[in-house]
């Protein structure tokens, strides 16, 4: 009944402009590894995104953002980087890459990938300059450590991975790396570091890409003279205060530059801060109009399940965005996060919520992030073997929970197959059986299932006016149920675990299940959303 009722409504309805196209962009991110192999070496590369672009096409994605695929020594997934301007063999050639952007603009989808400014490979060429003693060291935090002989580090600053943030080489100084000891922090004061990553930017930019998702944008500057911050289990503090190493106001100062380079180029290049900060209010910093396009709304990813919290949330985060006039981003889970259907409970129960919250997310206003895999339903994988875990966190103590690998179990194409269609072979990180039920195959064209809801809602949300981009007001509604309206548009959800019967709102378009409509009222079933056309 849901995709019939999508489908019908969408025939009705004219195509969005295009104009400021990140404002209310559906934007998929794609974990390289984990999402298509094309050369059968079990770890996805650029060559099998490519062959299943028309999958994001078709599920009505306006853009793709690609996780680095960078020349690396994979210490970090990718996320340390040996080689800004190379792709790494694992996930094919800078010929791939290029591809991958022409097909990909072929078939109507923009392209976004990872910059990752914060800290380097500790392969990087200036690190391995930096370490022979060379003037490259000035280009990182090297610093002389505490007590007599210099064998404490430089101050108590702890590792988001967990352990101490600094590394002594064998001269005695120690250098800085808020994540693992192979992703050495580059000192942003040094106007080389500045200067390459324009060059960089510029590369990827002439190369076609349409924008880049910053890394720890909000990581880039420290504090002068590097303060202690006299408490222990600091990953815990990140987003929660200010911290020398975190969120210091130095950072806008480089994205304005960055937000120059980017307004050079014509066809609406962006960037998109990944950026933990303590409130609303500081994190709109980061995309006030003479910055970054776009900030990932991590109050929201981590809102319970719980319609009072969840509206306080949404109230803040559009106030806090509107007062500088950017879009909101809405994001329930990435590579880094527990996949929201088992955080929401798992099971069945999990999957209820996470499908109504997949509607009630695309239908506020601003930009959505979707999660390779959420459009499935795939929950958290939880029973990986220790010796598979590729997590740096898992090994060591008192950071992250080191349990990421979970979210990054490669995704399911067909029924069958070592690893459903992933790619000829067995996959990086082993899939759960149970996943062949849940495969874009065994889902495609079955009217119930997540995948349909997902192509419904996004077909809904391109076409029908009144979303996206623009207002919305909060309607009367019993507790624990959420209603609101946009231009012709209702939105109303039922958090609680029991029916709630409502007054009709209009027409229904679509529901996230069964929903049973009477002549004046409907019976919404429990963790179940509706839209609406009035």
């Amino acid at each position: 009944m849901t995709q019939e009722l999508a489908t019908a409504a969408v025939a009705q309805v004219s195509t969005r402009p295009t104009t400021g196209w990140w404002r209310d962009a559906v934007i998929y991110q794609v974990y390289v590894r984990s999402f298509a192999d094309g050369d059968g070496d079990g770890i996805g590369d650029l060559a099998g995104i490519r062959a299943r672009l028309p999958h994001l096409r078709d599920l009505g994605a306006d853009a793709v953002w690609l996780t680095p695929f960078y020349l690396s020594p994979q210490a970090d997934g990718g996320y340390d980087v040996a080689d800004y301007r190379t792709v790494d063999p694992l996930f094919g050639s800078l010929s791939d890459a290029d591809d991958l952007v022409r097909e990909a603009h072929r078939l109507g989808l923009r392209v976004i990938v990872d910059i990752v400014p914060n800290h380097t490979s500790d392969q990087h060429p200036w690190f391995r300059a930096a370490l022979a003693g060379g003037p490259e060291r000035e280009r990182y935090h090297f610093h002389r450590g505490k007590g007599a002989d210099g064998g404490l580090p430089p101050n108590d600053w702890e590792s988001v991975f967990g352990g101490p943030a600094w590394t002594r080489v064998p001269d005695g100084d120690w250098y800085l790396h808020l994540f693992a000891p192979e992703q050495p922090d580059l000192d942003w004061e040094h106007p080389a570091v500045r200067a390459e990553f324009d060059s960089v930017l510029r590369f990827w930019l002439d190369l076609g890409v349409d924008g880049f998702r910053v890394d720890v944008a909000h990581g880039m500057v420290k504090a002068p003279g590097l303060p202690d911050i006299g408490a222990s289990e600091q990953a815990k503090l990140i987003g929660n205060q200010v911290l020398p190493f975190f969120d210091q106001d130095g950072v806008h100062e480089i994205h304005r530059a960055w937000r120059t380079l980017l307004d050079g180029y014509d066809g609406e290049r962006i960037a998109v801060a990944e950026a933990w900060a303590p409130s609303p209010e500081r994190l709109a910093l980061y995309v006030r109009p003479d910055e970054l396009h776009q900030a990932f709304n991590f109050q929201f990813l981590t809102c319970d399940w719980d319609a009072e919290r969840m509206r306080a949330t949404v109230d803040a985060s559009l106030a806090a965005t509107g007062a500088v006039g950017a879009p909101t981003t809405w994001v329930l889970s990435n590579h880094d996060v527990v996949r929201h259907v088992t955080r929401y409970g798992g099971g069945e129960q999990g999957l209820r919520r996470a499908r109504a919250a997949a509607l009630f997310t695309l239908a506020l206003p601003g930009s959505a992030y979707l999660y390779q895999g959420e459009e499935l339903g795939l929950p958290e994988v939880t029973e990986l073997p220790d010796a598979v875990r590729q997590d740096p966190a898992f090994h060591r103590a008192s950071g992250q929970d080191g349990f990421r690998d979970g979210c990054r179990v490669p995704i399911p194409w067909t029924t069958d197959g070592p690893s459903y269609g992933f790619g000829e072979g067995a996959s990086w990180l082993p899939q759960p059986d149970s996943w062949r039920g849940l495969s874009v195959a065994a889902q495609s064209g079955d009217p119930h299932s997540t995948l349909e809801l997902y192509r419904s809602a996004l077909a809904l949300r391109r076409e029908l006016p009144g979303l996206g981009d623009g207002t919305m007001t909060w309607l009367p509604a019993p507790e624990g149920v959420l209603a609101f309206a946009r231009p012709g548009f209702v939105c109303t959800v039922n958090t609680l675990d029991h029916a709630v019967q409502l007054p009709l709102q209009g027409r229904p378009l679509l529901t996230s299940a069964d929903v049973e409509f009477g002549s004046e009222h409907a019976l919404l079933p429990a963790e179940s959303a509706v839209w609406w056309a009035i």
